[in-house]
């Protein structure tokens, strides 16, 4: 069976038997379903069998928080191996784990394998992290952006609040939700930014939501982004478009090595930079903090 699923304008696949119990534990997508009668951007295949491949490393990902998947990526190292893959992708759900889920790719990430140790124990997260993945580097050369950050929406636009895990992203949100009327969540972990065709910058709900299950299929303009730091008092200031480009950026999901992907989240969040404001705010997960970035960005 194939369902297919458009997250901010953007339709993919993901192709798996019938009877596959991965299908009932994957309502997060449900907001996103539609019909077939569209060519997906990329299709991602499960398979039951994890062969193994010859890989040359290319990058890992590495977190100071145990808790954060291990995903690691590969070039295929056997010119001569008949299957068409050129990508592999190994993950993990924690970083101490061994490697129990293998993805190959094609050269432009558009056809996708994927298999895991166990179904029952790493099935939802590796579908997840893969279409995470793939959406994220087959998207960047249109105008989409795939961002860790957690997004309010109020009075008809999106406020995306930027920083490193840890830093508060998501309670600065519920204070949000708490102190300031009509506000609502978006997403917390992973929204989507797109240029639209038209020159607006606008913030898309998708499937995956980090640690909190907020999938909605819902866009806004973007108001602001705010990079948060904790600070031992509350303080704001409105970045430059050098700073804004800055904080922007290491926020963004993607291989920028490969220059399709690099060059389309360059052209991406220059728009940003120039076109929305941005603002750092030094702060403490308090009422005030809350306070102090809906009076300064919302206006």
């Amino acid at each position: 069976m194939t369902e297919h699923y458009l997250v901010a304008g953007n339709r993919f696949a993901l192709t798996m038997a019938d009877d596959c119990p991965l299908w009932g534990r994957l309502a997060n997508y449900a907001p996103f379903r539609t019909d077939s009668s569209g060519e997906p951007l990329f299709i991602l295949e499960f398979i039951d069998k994890m062969d193994p491949v010859e890989k040359v490393p290319v990058y890992t990902e590495k977190s100071e928080e145990e808790d954060q998947p291990r995903i690691e990526i590969y070039r295929n190292g056997n010119p001569e191996d008949p299957r068409d893959f050129a990508w592999v992708f190994e993950m993990a759900p924690v970083q101490r784990m061994n490697i129990c889920a293998r993805v190959i790719v094609s050269e432009d990430f558009s056809r996708a394998q994927l298999a895991v140790a166990s179904v029952e124990a790493v099935g939802e997260f590796a579908v997840n992290n893969t279409l995470m993945l793939l959406y994220a580097f087959r998207t960047a050369p249109l105008n989409t952006l795939e961002l860790h950050a957690s997004v309010i929406l109020h009075q008809g636009k999106g406020y995306l609040f930027l920083g490193k895990s840890g830093t508060g992203k998501s309670t600065h949100s519920q204070l949000w939700l708490k102190y300031i009327p009509e506000c609502e969540l978006l997403n917390d972990d992973n929204p989507i930014v797109r240029v639209g065709e038209d020159g607006v910058i606008r913030v898309y709900g998708s499937p995956w939501s980090g640690k909190t299950p907020c999938y909605r299929n819902l866009e806004a303009p973007v108001g602001a982004f705010v990079r948060l730091n904790q600070y031992p008092e509350n303080r704001i200031r409105r970045c430059s478009v050098f700073e804004a480009y800055a904080s922007v950026y290491p926020s963004c999901s993607g291989l920028r090595a490969i220059p399709t992907i690099g060059d389309g989240m360059h052209a991406s969040i220059e728009k940003v930079a120039l076109e929305i404001p941005c603002f750092v705010l030094d702060c403490l997960p308090d009422e005030g903090a809350a306070r102090l970035s809906h009076d300064t960005i919302v206006r």
